[in-house]
């Protein structure tokens, strides 16, 4: 003989969505910003300069160089047109590189490339910290 036993289900509270949380950007409506760096332009996707965070596309000429600089934190670059590379390697369009915090590196460009990156801190060179950006388009 079986028993059957009936429990009442958990009441589930309706969870409703956030009215505006969410940003919508159309970067092919943005233009192109000039940065310290011949030949590297930016596009700012999303910025939180109190917490250092940023995503960026970032567009290289062929033969631009990013010169030595520091992650302070994890840095995440996937590439959509073009490559770039380090002391470690290329990274093609179609592929994801990531770099430790505390990491130094330069960066080069030989074909030129489109990069969509994700930093939590901004990069630290020399002279500054992150890209400074100027209006130009």
């Amino acid at each position: 003989m079986s028993a059957t036993t009936t429990e009442a289900a958990p009441k589930q509270t309706k969870i409703k969505p956030t009215i505006g949380a969410s940003t919508y950007v159309k970067p092919q409506e943005m233009a192109w910003e000039t940065t310290q760096f011949p030949g590297i332009s930016i596009k700012v996707l999303y910025e939180d300069k109190s917490k250092g965070e940023m995503t960026c596309l970032l567009k290289w000429a062929p033969g631009a160089s990013l010169p030595m600089h520091k992650h302070p934190e994890l840095e995440q670059s996937y590439v959509i047109e073009g490559s770039f590379s380090d002391h470690d390697g290329i990274c093609r369009a179609g592929e994801y590189v990531w770099r430790k915090a505390g990491s130094f590196h330069e960066t080069h460009s030989v074909e030129g490339a489109v990069i969509l990156a994700v930093y939590r801190k901004p990069n630290v060179f020399q002279h500054s910290a992150g890209y400074d950006r100027h209006r130009d388009g």
